[in-house]
């Protein structure tokens, strides 16, 4: 497949759609044509083969006898990294991601496009809405973004640390130059690598904005990176990685972990022990050993007030003396009143 589109505008920017692919086979297909089927089409379309088995690569490598699109072959090493090498195998000045169990509208590209605001030497990304579907593509609400996330387009950290930011790669358009400005994605995580991105993006000084129409459908199912282990553990290193970039600026009345990343992240963290009580399985140890080093962030913090601390104190030593079998004979833990009570510890103020 050419670099370029020969037939393309020379006005018009140059575009390449990059889909992580890995063991994709019953959804690729939809993706790739959502792509081709664009009302502008891009100039390169990339798929990154990320470790996938030898039968999920066969049938990519059949739609790709189909369909023009270049595959690139990786190690495993989830989305962030295959996004990278999509990235790296091609050299258009603006970035599109699909994911493979998405589609775009048919308008994605030439919306996306036509929102890059005119003489901007400092363009980040722009970002548009999305149609939640299920995993067969059937729509279940139309303006998943704007419903949950107020604040576009990204103006200030407070917001991006206190809550997800709601800018999906699969819905957005990035600048090259941006990109690897901060180093692309961060591979360590899976799940939330959006977030550090464009978080990281926003910090260097380049500008977003927000185009308030549906560009792709996300289509959500039991199998989706969002439901896995892989994704607990990924909040867990973000988490991290966020409570070490930013301490607190007492002088400038700035308390980051109190503030921001304790009414954000908390509440996940005590839901990750209740699920390991609750299903005794094998990720037990590990989910107590995150809420014990959250704690010990919590608890060492001289800025976070002693009643949240007392609380956070209370919760561990209750869910430590929580018998599997208790949690699953009271059946659902959200009607237990103690289980809702450490659920509220960290839906009030710290």
């Amino acid at each position: 497949m050419p670099a370029k589109n020969d037939s393309a505008p020379a006005s018009r920017p140059s575009v390449v759609v990059v889909i992580p692919f890995y063991n994709g086979a019953d959804f690729i297909e939809r993706a790739v044509k959502s792509v081709f089927n664009q009302t502008v089409p891009a100039d390169e379309v990339v798929v990154v083969n990320d470790g996938s088995r030898t039968e999920a690569r066969e049938a990519l490598g059949a739609l790709a006898a189909r369909y023009p699109f270049r595959i690139v072959d990786k190690e495993n090493g989830g989305q962030g990294s295959a996004r990278n090498a999509g990235v790296a195998a091609s050299s258009s000045a603006f970035i599109c991601f699909l994911d493979q169990d998405d589609f775009y509208l048919p308008n994605h590209i030439e919306i996306l496009v036509d929102a890059i605001p005119a003489g901007d030497a400092r363009f980040g990304f722009v970002y548009a809405d999305l149609y939640e579907a299920d995993v067969d593509g059937n729509v279940v609400r139309t303006a998943l973004v704007k419903q949950h996330a107020a604040s576009h387009p990204k103006t200030n950290i407070f917001d991006l640390l206190r809550h997800d930011m709601l800018v999906l790669p699969s819905a957005a358009l990035v600048s090259r130059v941006a990109f690897e400005a901060v180093g692309g994605f961060d591979p360590q995580f899976v799940g939330f690598e959006d977030d550090d991105l464009f978080l990281r993006v926003f910090r260097k000084g380049y500008s977003n904005c927000f185009v308030d129409r549906a560009v792709t459908v996300w289509c959500i199912h039991t199998e989706s990176t969002s439901f896995s282990i892989r994704m607990v553990r990924s909040r867990f290193r973000y988490f991290k990685k966020l409570a070490g970039m930013f301490p607190d600026q007492p002088r400038r009345g700035r308390f980051f972990l109190r503030d921001y990343l304790m009414p954000r992240f908390g509440k996940h963290f005590v839901d990750d022990a209740i699920e390991a009580i609750k299903l005794d399985n094998e990720y037990r140890e590990e989910m107590f050993a995150h809420l014990d080093e959250y704690a010990r962030l919590v608890l060492t913090n001289p800025y976070v007030g002693w009643r949240a601390k007392a609380k956070l104190r209370l919760t561990r030593f209750l869910l430590s003396h929580s018998s599997p079998g208790m949690v699953r004979a009271i059946g659902a833990a959200t009607k237990l009143p103690v289980i809702r009570g450490f659920r509220r510890l960290y839906r009030t103020e710290a």
